[in-house]
């Protein structure tokens, strides 16, 4: 695959703003290899992973901007793979990963976007949601139960929990994102779309390997049999919240491999269009560093 098509494929991944998500018909949880082998993506994955630590370097020195990325995925879908492959040659002092479980007492006693405005990364930093605010639209949505124990006035009943809800949920999110790219945030969001035989196999290799025992919960087959109503929440949430200012990607992850290099490219792409630049100093400043090269230049060592 050349550059040329590989950036439209990547394009291709991008939920345009306004379009009603089918993912079924609009994405594929797959890959077709022939155009590209393993060994040829995890070559171009190398290269953008020395792009993105420079990149980085660029970000932390202006101290202007800051990156939110933002990863969504039903269980072994690939979410802590992708970070760990991707995010290697980053500086951890410039980057922090925000895990979000179930909220406690604490959280639960503010409104359900306070957990992650807190988490937020400071400028010239990248900050990772492994699963975000979107869980108050995911999980939540499939059970909404969960929804009584945040003490939302006017929310005393499932039946209170209607359409309307949802959808003023995802414009409180919306502005929400809204907010942050104002104020110099850039925001890309990530769905790692698994295929659920895909999903199966992965459970297996956990349960049949004694090392990854612990990466198993029963939970998470109680989950996969709400399939459907997960694939629904999804379809609605990426059709609501992908704007211009804060895009979804759909990478397919089938082939965590794949799902990687798709991720490094789209993230040193989008990160380019923030023209990031080294501060440059004022003239006084130079020529102070000027004379200080000169003294040094002349000191016996």
């Amino acid at each position: 695959m050349d550059d040329k098509k590989f950036e439209q494929y990547l394009e291709s991944l991008r939920v345009k703003p306004g379009k009603t998500v089918s993912l079924v018909k609009d994405f594929d949880t797959d890959y077709d290899h022939k155009s590209m082998t393993k060994e040829e993506g995890e070559v171009l994955l190398a290269e953008g992973i020395e792009n993105l630590s420079k990149m980085q370097d660029c970000l932390y020195a202006e101290n202007r901007h800051s990156i939110l990325i933002v990863i969504q995925a039903m269980d072994a879908a690939g979410k802590d793979s992708v970070i760990k492959h991707v995010m290697t040659g980053l500086n951890p002092q410039g980057v922090t990963v925000t895990s979000f479980k179930t909220p406690s007492k604490l959280e639960l006693e503010h409104d359900y976007l306070w957990r992650h405005y807190i988490a937020l990364p400071a400028r010239g930093d990248i900050g990772i949601f492994n699963r975000s605010h979107y869980e108050n639209v995911l999980v939540t949505r499939v059970h909404p139960e969960y929804v009584l124990g945040e003490n939302i006035p006017g929310i005393e009943k499932l039946e209170d929990i209607t359409p309307e809800f949802w959808a003023k949920r995802m414009k409180q999110i919306n502005r929400f994102e809204k907010n942050l790219k104002q104020n110099g945030t850039m925001i890309l969001k990530f769905f790692l779309y698994v295929s659920k035989k895909e999903q199966k196999k992965r459970f297996l290799e956990r349960i049949d390997d004694p090392t990854k025992n612990w990466k198993f919960s029963a939970a998470d087959v109680a989950e996969r049999d709400k399939w459907d109503e997960y694939m629904k929440a999804y379809e609605e949430l990426l059709t609501a919240t992908s704007k211009e200012h804060a895009p979804w990607f759909v990478l397919p992850a089938d082939d965590k491999w794949f799902t990687r290099l798709c991720m490094a490219a789209i993230i040193t792409k989008e990160f380019k269009t923030l023209n990031c630049r080294y501060p440059e100093l004022a003239p006084a400043e130079k020529a102070k560093l000027a004379a200080i090269r000169t003294q040094l230049l002349a000191q016996k060592d």
